[in-house]
């Protein structure tokens, strides 16, 4: 019997996992949270073989719970099941901890085999995401500090107030955003903001 937590922040989608991986006489849910810190929290009490774990979610997100995970349990099997995909988020994922990246777009006795697959020790990641990110191995990652002004763009600041707001000079603000746009292959700052969204360097 493989037993599984579901991390996953709607609560429907969630009850429809657990319908449908209990139909298999090896996979249980025995747990289910809708946020990281109530995930991480069951994790511990649970035990579970199979952490299932939606990356979008409210307050720290899946990625910072699977590092959590990590850390705690460097062999801890987890999988990943998202809508994002681009391959730079499954990188980031994969980096975190998990040992599995699936789709939500896939049919779903996808999931049941990537479970058992992760479970068994394998990884478990779809050929186009793993090519893309055969393509993208080179491609050089944003500082932190570089995220941060990232994420002070998409709230609409400008680089005065970026500069304000990081206590740093304008100057080195516009820095700072020349190699985040060059690092993106963005022609502006909306599309640096969509392209940071999509591959999930941030969150709104």
């Amino acid at each position: 019997m493989i037993h599984i937590l579901l991390v996953d922040d709607h609560a429907v989608v969630r009850e429809g996992y657990r319908r449908f991986l209990e139909r298999s006489d090896d996979l249980r849910v025995i747990g289910e949270a809708e946020d990281a810190d109530d995930g991480y929290r069951l994790w511990t009490q649970c035990a579970p073989d199979v952490t299932v774990v939606d990356l979008s979610m409210r307050g720290a997100g899946g990625l910072r719970l699977l590092q959590r995970i990590a850390a705690r349990a460097p062999g801890a099997r987890c999988l990943v099941f998202s809508m994002h995909e681009d391959a730079l988020v499954a990188q980031r994922a994969l980096e975190a901890g998990a040992r599995g990246y699936l789709l939500k777009t896939m049919p779903p006795g996808e999931l049941v085999d990537a479970i058992r697959q992760v479970h068994a020790g394998r990884k478990r990641i779809p050929s186009a995401v793993a090519a893309q990110l055969a393509e993208h191995v080179s491609d050089e990652a944003l500082t932190p500090r570089e995220v941060e002004v990232l994420r002070h763009i998409a709230q609409g600041n400008r680089n005065k107030d970026i500069a304000e707001r990081l206590f740093i000079s304008e100057e080195t603000v516009k820095v700072h955003v020349k190699h985040v746009m060059d690092k993106l292959g963005a022609s502006d700052r909306t599309e640096a903001v969509a392209i940071g969204i999509r591959r999930g360097i941030i969150q709104l």
